[in-house]
Formats: C-alpha cells, structure tokens, sequence
C-alpha cells in the first residue's frame, strides 16, 4: 500500500500544481480543447486544488498502511479513480474529445483503480467498521 500512496501522491500532486497554474495547458493535453471561459480555468484551478490535497494526504499516510483513515483513503481513490477513468473515457467515446494524454490518463486511472482494490482486499481489517475500540 505504501507504494500505490507514494505513486498517488506523485502523480496527483503533479496534476493538481498543473492545472493550478496552467489550467489550459493540461486540459489541453487532456482532452484536446481549450478552456475558453475565465469561469473554466477557475473551475479547473479548484479540481488542481482538490488533486493537490489527494497528493499530499496520500504523501501523508505513506508510511501508516495499517490505519483505518489510510484505509479510508485508498477507498476514496478507489472511487476517484473509478469515476476518473468514466469521465474520461465517456470524454473520448461520448464527446470525441481528443487530447494526446487522454488515453493514457484512462488506462492509468482503470489500473491504479485495480491497484487500490488489490491493497484493499490484501489489508488487515483490524477494526471493525461502526465499532469503537
């Protein structure tokens, strides 16, 4: 697990500092269009944001694997990921968007979605879900 949050963090902080600072760029290498509006790039600003806090929350629980908020965590990519990989490849195949990076992200969101169901099922569940202990 420690290697999917450190991978996690690297990859979604350097996402997240991107789309902060050169929005169209990104969204540019991502899905081939322009942000054509002051109201899209700030909108894209606030998702660098929401990647940044993933990156470093994830950078964060690197080295406590065993944790239920670590565990929660890989939960939340999981969905991230799982709803990441949608989006975008309803981008592609619904909206024939066409950004060089498009692809790519989509099979790197399905396989670190695999990736975190993989450290889910080989975790230690040592607390029992709505018990206190």
């Amino acid at each position: 697990m420690s290697r999917l949050l450190k991978l996690t963090a690297i990859i979604e902080t350097a996402t997240g500092l991107g789309l902060m600072a050169v929005p169209s760029v990104v969204v540019r290498l991502l899905l081939g269009s322009p942000l054509d509006t002051s109201a899209a790039v700030m909108l894209a600003r606030v998702a660098g944001a929401a990647l940044l806090a993933l990156g470093v929350a994830c950078w964060l629980a690197r080295d406590d694997t065993q944790s239920r908020a670590t565990r929660g965590l890989v939960v939340a990519m999981l969905m991230y990921n799982l709803v990441a990989t949608a989006v975008l490849a309803f981008a592609g195949i619904g909206l024939g968007l066409r950004g060089v990076m498009l692809w790519p992200a989509v099979i790197l969101h399905a396989a670190m979605a695999v990736w975190c169901v993989a450290c889910l099922r080989r975790s230690p569940q040592n607390v029992t879900i709505g018990r206190n202990q």
